[in-house]
Order: C-alpha cells, then structure tokens, then sequence
C-alpha cells in the first residue's frame, strides 16, 4: 500500500506512526470517557484564559521535551546530536528504524509533541483544574521569561541594554 509513497530509504516509519495515532486517540477517548463516568462535565465553551494558558504552557513543555539541553538524556536513546540548536537547546535527528526512529522523531519536534501536552493538560482540567493551572502557569511564565532574556539580549546587542 505504501510502496509507491517514497523510497525505502526516505519512507518514515508508517507503521509506528500508525500506532502512535492509535494509542493517543485511544488514551484521550479513555480519558474522556472516565471523566463522564464519574460525572465531569465538559465544559460548554472553554475559558478563553484556559485556552491561551493552555496553548502558551505547551509551546514551552513541549519545547522542553524536545529540545532543551537538560531533558537530551530522555531523547538519547532515540536521537542523534546534531549541534547547537537556540538558546539552551540542542538540535538532533532521529536515529535507528521503526518505533526507534518514530520516537525519536516525536521526541525532537515540539509541534508533534505539542498535540500530546495539550491533550494531557485539557485532561487535567477536567480531573485537577487547580493542579493543572497551577503547573501551566509555571510554564506560562517561563515562556514569557524566555521572550524577554532574548529580547534583553537583542536590545544589549543594540546597546541598549
């Protein structure tokens, strides 16, 4: 089904992929549906607030995951260091076949990993929403942290700092 879609040696791993899909859509559907079971509602319509905590706590978790200095012992089984990456971040690539090579590849792209933060914190709202505001207002803040020291250093660069 797949063979005409690109050559072995640049195929990704379909197959891993596949499965990704099936056990994120088949966690997030469990977790919906235990929160109905034990009678949390959703909500009508999202708080505007939660949804840009949301959004902005993710940009930075998921940037953490994937790219940060301090989590590449999580992703060194799955990649392969490529250099320097933006302030405190490392780039890499995937390495190995398969699960190994799709890991990876989720593990070094913050927009892949960006769909699975949110889902976990949209869960926890439901099933914490204090404990899950708390901690995406701790990566909310480190976000907004992040923007001004470049921008300090962007303006020090200027001579204005």
């Amino acid at each position: 089904m797949t063979e005409g879609y690109a050559p072995p040696e640049k195929r990704p791993p379909l197959l891993a992929y596949t499965a990704f899909m099936a056990i994120f859509n088949a966690l997030f559907a469990g977790a919906l549906l235990i929160a109905r079971r034990e009678g949390r509602e959703l909500p009508q319509r999202p708080a505007p607030g939660d949804i840009v905590l949301v959004g902005v706590a993710a940009h930075k978790l998921s940037r953490l995951i994937g790219k940060d200095k301090v989590t590449s012992p999580l992703r060194a089984p799955f990649t392969e260091l490529e250099g320097r990456g933006g302030p405190g971040e490392f780039e890499e690539r995937s390495r190995g076949t398969g699960v190994r090579k799709a890991v990876g590849e989720l593990l070094i792209c913050p927009y892949c990993l960006g769909l699975w933060v949110v889902a976990v914190l949209s869960v926890g709202l439901l099933f914490a929403p204090r404990l899950t505001r708390f901690v995406a207002s701790v990566f909310a803040a480190l976000t907004l942290s992040d923007f001004l020291q470049v921008a300090y250093k962007a303006a020090e660069e200027k001579g204005l700092g």
